[in-house]
Order: structure tokens, then sequence, then C-alpha cells
């Protein structure tokens, strides 16, 4: 959420973000909102006025002023008059405007590259070789089948398309990769590990502008509770409400969690494989810091994803997403891509991003910098470190073999037992 303040001192500011974010929205309406919400605060000064005019009218019978008193009562009764109209409108009013305030976008980050779509994202840097193939090397989905570790028809018998059952080996495989990033995480880069719930309530996917925005990418429970679609959502709420110590911040957590997402609007779209599915795996990173620290420690955030794919000797590259593809929430991006040789394209594995204060605002978590200072909103970022479910797809497409098998990378052996390979089936 952004502060008021902004769009009522400089709305030239918001409007420009929206410029080049190339998002449609009325701001306008929002201004004339902001400027009547604020006319309609003084509602306060009726109040008081109401209450010097009814202390005069005690005072006036006391006197024996009954003609006075009576003139008195007919004011008190037009101005309690006017503020229940006021107060009607003014809830009205605030109502329609913290709607319209849910909706507008976070105003991008001043080093984000401006652009139209995916097609202007700039290519920092590429990292890992390619691997190489002396024969027409396979998609994830085919190697999966073939090997019997992936069952896609089983789970949509059991729930619908878009599910997935790892089987066997493909099941430690996915294990092991979750068990090996948060080890990494916890024990060499400072994150505190959590188990969070996995349903979450309006109030909490508000905070991560997850709502009203992306409402129809939700599954909601009947009791109104949602899957969370990633565990940004109960990691970003972890300190609602709180003030924080400047000598806290800043906060590193990390969290496994299924994620669920209806992906609603995406038919057709990388429908095959563990691309984009209702239900996935993934494990998080997640920050609560200083907004002087912020910038570096994205960065950070973003090393520790990429030490992952590192580790797996996995080819990948990072991107900047410009602003017609930046999120609705975040102030930057990077976007981590690992190389699919078997889809022949690149594929998101992480997406890791700043927000400044726009979610902090929304679970109201502040720190003071000082013990006797005003609190101020923290800032927050996340992301993945990583997506196990692509990961696994990328470690299939890239450790294949020409006899059907598939390597398991160095870095995963001593999560699996010691072993080395995932067999060839059995001709």
């Amino acid at each position: 959420m952004i502060d008021h303040r902004i769009i009522r001192e400089s709305p030239e500011i918001v409007r420009e973000a929206l410029r080049k974010r190339r998002f449609d929205y009325n701001l306008d309406r929002l201004i004339e909102l902001e400027a009547r919400r604020r006319e309609l605060l003084a509602v306060e000064n009726l109040r008081a006025e109401k209450n010097r005019l009814s202390e005069q009218i005690g005072r006036a019978y006391r006197d024996g002023e009954r003609e006075r008193a009576e003139q008195l009562k007919t004011q008190v009764a037009e101005i309690s008059r006017q503020i229940d109209e006021q107060e009607a409108e003014l809830e009205q009013v605030q109502a329609d405007f913290e709607a319209m305030l849910l909706e507008l976008p976070n105003i991008p980050h001043s080093e984000v590259p401006e652009g139209d779509s995916d097609a202007d994202n700039p290519v920092l840097y590429e990292r890992g070789a390619a691997p190489s193939f002396d024969f027409e090397p396979q998609p994830h989905w085919v190697l999966g089948e073939r090997l019997g570790i992936l069952d896609f028809e089983r789970a949509a018998k059991i729930a619908s398309a878009r599910f997935v059952m790892d089987m066997g080996l493909g099941a430690t495989l996915e294990r092991a990769l979750i068990n090996f990033m948060l080890d990494i995480h916890t024990r060499e880069h400072g994150y505190t590990e959590v188990l969070p719930p996995y349903l979450a309530n309006e109030r909490s996917l508000i905070g991560t502008a997850t709502l009203p925005k992306f409402e129809e990418d939700q599954f909601k429970t009947r009791e109104g509770l949602y899957l969370i679609p990633t565990a940004e959502v109960p990691l970003t709420n972890i300190h609602q409400d709180e003030i924080l110590a400047a000598e806290e911040l800043p906060r590193y957590y990390t969290a496994y969690t299924a994620s669920f997402r209806r992906e609603a609007g995406s038919a057709g779209q990388e429908s095959r494989g563990l691309i984009r599915l209702h239900q996935f795996n993934k494990v998080e990173l997640m920050k609560f810091v200083t907004p002087e620290s912020a910038d570096e420690e994205l960065e950070k955030l973003t090393l520790n994803a990429e030490v992952i794919l590192q580790r797996l000797e996995l080819r990948y590259r990072r991107t900047v997403l410009c602003t017609g593809d930046l999120g609705f929430q975040p102030q930057r991006t990077y976007d981590l891509e690992v190389w699919m040789p078997g889809m022949d394209r690149w594929v998101e594995i992480s997406s890791c991003s700043q927000y400044g204060e726009f979610q902090a605002r929304r679970c109201n978590t502040r720190y003071r910098p000082e013990p006797d200072a005003s609190p101020r909103f923290v800032h927050t970022m996340n992301g993945s470190g990583l997506a196990a479910g692509r990961c696994l797809a990328a470690v299939l497409e890239s450790y294949q073999q020409a006899d059907g098998s598939v390597t398991i990378p160095d870095a995963l052996r001593p999560y699996m037992g010691g072993a080395v390979e995932i067999p060839a089936p059995a001709s």
C-alpha cells in the first residue's frame, strides 16, 4: 500500500509510475476521494461545536434564559443532523478510498528499466556451462514417465489436470532437493527455518497484496480461509501488527511449503510437465530489513538463491524485470531462469523481489530506529530458494543420459542414501 501523503502531495510520482508500468488506473478518482475524505474528517470540528453549545444549554437553563436555551437546542439538533450526514458519507468515501488504494500497484524502484513486456527484460549475466548431449535430449515429463517417477495420469484421476505424483526415486529426489535447500539457507546463509500453516485468512493475503488483485487465482475454503499460494503469505505476516526493535533487524526466514494456485486464465500455457501446476513445492526466502539496507539485502537474497543452482551445477541466468513486466507488488524483481535442454528454453525458477514498505503498511509491521523514536515501517523482500518441482525438472533434463538414466548431482547424493543415478527402465 502506498503512503496517503504521496497521493495527496506528489500525485505526479504515482502518475509517472503508472505510465511506466503500462497500468490502467483511475488515479484522478483516487485523488478526488482523498480530498473529500480529508474534508469530511472535519466532522470532528462539528462535534466540538456541538459539545460547546450543549454546555451552553445547561447554563442558559440555570440562568433562566429559556428562550436562548431553546435556540441553542435547535442549533445542536441541526449540527447533529449534519454530523450524521457527514459520518455516513465519510464511511462510504473511506471504504471507496481504501478499496481503490488496495488496487494501486507499488511504485517501481528508480533502477528498474522501462519496458513493455518480458521481451524488454535485460539479462544481467549467465552462469554455468550448458550440458552437451550426443543424442536428442528429452523434456522432463517424457523422462519422468519413462522412468516411472512422475505420474500425471493417476494424479489427474485423484484430483484433476495440473497435478502430479512423484513416485519412488522421483519423490526421493524432490525431498532431497528440499532438504538440501533448507540446509544451505539455514546453515550457511543464516535463515531461521519456519514450518507455517498452509491456510491463511483474508487479512494475511491482503497483507502480501495477494488480495484483492489475485483473488481468482486462490483456492478458498468454505470457512473463508485460503490455501497459501506461496510461503510468502505466512512468512510476511509473522510480524503483523508488531513493532520491532532496530537491533532485531534484519530478520531472515525460510520455509518449505506446498503452494496452491488455480492458475486462472493460464489454460494452454506450459500445460505439460511440472512448470505450471495447481500444487507444487517450494522453499521460500523472506527478509524484514531497514529501508537503508534494502538494496544490499535484495542482492544478498538473490545470491543465496543462486548458490543452490551453482551447487547443482545447473546453467542459469539472472534477468531484471522491466516496468511493463513487473508484478503488482514489487518495487524491483530479479528473475533467475534455469536452462531446460529438453524443452530448449529458459524457465523461471525464482523471482527475488523487494517491496519497500508496500507490504509492511498492509501488515502494519514497524520498527523503532531508536528506543524513543517514532515507529517506521520495515521493508520486506522475498524470493524462491528454489521452486522444488522446477528444480527437479531441470535436474532431470540436464543430467539425462543416452541410455535413459539420470545421473544424480553430486550435491544431492548424501540426501539420497548415496544413490548416483536413477536407473534406466528395463527394456
